[in-house]
């Protein structure tokens, strides 16, 4: 019986022996911990883009006619107005030096008619007005002589006969010269004036288009930009309506970006916005210039323009970048590193959470608004409390932890260099 006590008593020290071993065993996970904070946070939209021009334009001619000097090349920067082809024009030249003659010549016309040829048109009128006035008025008075002698018995009725139709005559001839004094002076002077404005106005116009038709074979930059493409060469034929050139203004690029609807309701032109190339590192800044106020129907996004400069034409239209754009800022959000953000076996979001036991606590937190270095906790934490930033993957809920700061060697660390 006493061998059994004994024996019993043995297995019972045995066991309690082989928990506090267990218990003394049981690992501490060294961590790192960082404060949740009241911080401000971007929201920021990102995505994939192409880049355009800021302007661009396709050199078309107005005629057809061959090419008989080209002046630039692909890759030459011009400005606006600059001469960059020439079209054949010598029968273009003739006819505007024909109509410039022709304009010339009416002018002169109208100037001879409206300073010279009515005023002594005018003048002779007058004058004509004045003599017959003069043949009336003699002839009045002979009349008038010869009656009396008529009544006197003293003249023949023959000779009072012939005064009565020379006086008649002198009348009809001043009555005709004062009717076209009239008619000089009310209509014919204008409107003679006015023919000749107008002859003077249509050799104008003439001769202006003949100009236009010459200066369609000088083929001129629209923009001022660098050359991209160029179709023909001297000795071709240049058709009407085909390009010849077309000409890019990359002082500053457009990036286009295709952004879902639920996120470009957050964008505003004039956002600030940074454009980073697929193949490099280097962030580019610009702004929202355009929010488009439609949907496309076929990939249900909306497009947004960043615009950005280009200094040394490093940005490439056509190429594709990423851009991100600040839609907002949110104040007094709760904020975590990103770091402290881990995925749980569950699939949910969780960040550990150490308290003053020294333990870390699972807890499920809810995501708002991140950013490459920080995350907007929604529902989960506090501000105050301490979260794990590194240590935390793989750790289980409530497991003892050490805090240790960022840069200090673990324990086992100094002990090998004791």
């Amino acid at each position: 019986m006493s061998k059994m006590r004994v024996l019993v008593f043995s297995a019972c020290l045995l066991a309690g022996c082989s928990k506090k071993a267990e218990k003394e065993a049981e690992p501490i996970v060294p961590v790192q911990v960082t404060e949740v904070k009241l911080d401000s946070i971007r929201r920021i939209v990102t995505a994939d883009a192409v880049l355009y021009p800021r302007n661009q334009a396709s050199v078309v001619p107005k005629i057809s006619a061959p090419v008989t000097k080209i002046n630039v090349n692909r890759g030459d920067h011009v400005k606006e107005g600059q001469l960059l082809a020439v079209l054949e024009n010598r029968d273009l030249a003739a006819a505007a030096m024909e109509s410039k003659g022709m304009y010339e010549q009416a002018q002169a016309s109208y100037k001879v008619t409206s300073g010279a040829s009515v005023p002594e048109e005018l003048t002779k009128s007058k004058a004509d007005v004045q003599s017959a006035k003069q043949s009336l008025d003699a002839a009045q008075k002979v009349l008038e002589s010869r009656q009396k002698l008529y009544s006197d018995g003293a003249l023949a009725r023959r000779l009072v006969d012939e005064a009565q139709v020379a006086y008649t005559q002198a009348r009809g001839q001043y009555e005709t010269a004062q009717a076209h004094l009239n008619s000089l002076q009310r209509f014919s002077q204008q409107e003679q004036i006015k023919g000749a404005a107008a002859q003077a106005e249509a050799a104008k116009a003439h001769y202006r288009g003949a100009e236009a038709q010459l200066s369609y074979s000088e083929i001129r930059s629209p923009i001022t930009g660098v050359i991209t493409d160029r179709s023909v060469y001297e000795g071709e034929m240049a058709s009407a309506g085909s390009p010849l050139f077309t000409v890019m203004d990359v002082s500053k690029v457009v990036a286009r970006a295709n952004i879902p609807q639920s996120q470009a309701a957050y964008l505003k032109v004039g956002a600030a916005a940074t454009v980073t190339q697929t193949d490099s590192s280097e962030e580019v800044p610009g702004k929202v210039i355009v929010v488009s106020p439609a949907v496309d129907p076929n990939s249900t996004t909306v497009q947004v323009w960043i615009e950005m400069e280009n200094p040394g034409e490093r940005l490439k239209p056509g190429a594709t970048v990423h851009v991100s754009i600040v839609a907002a800022t949110l104040k007094n959000a709760v904020v975590v590193p990103t770091a402290a953000v881990l995925p749980s076996a569950e699939g949910d979001t969780v960040v550990m959470v150490v308290g003053s036991d020294s333990l870390a606590h699972e807890h499920k937190v809810e995501i708002g608004v991140r950013e490459p270095d920080k995350v907007q906790i929604v529902n989960g934490v506090k501000p105050g409390e301490q979260v794990v930033t590194s240590g935390g993957v793989g750790l289980e809920d409530k497991a003892k932890v050490r805090i240790e700061k960022p840069g200090e060697k673990p324990e086992n660390d100094k002990a090998d260099e004791k």
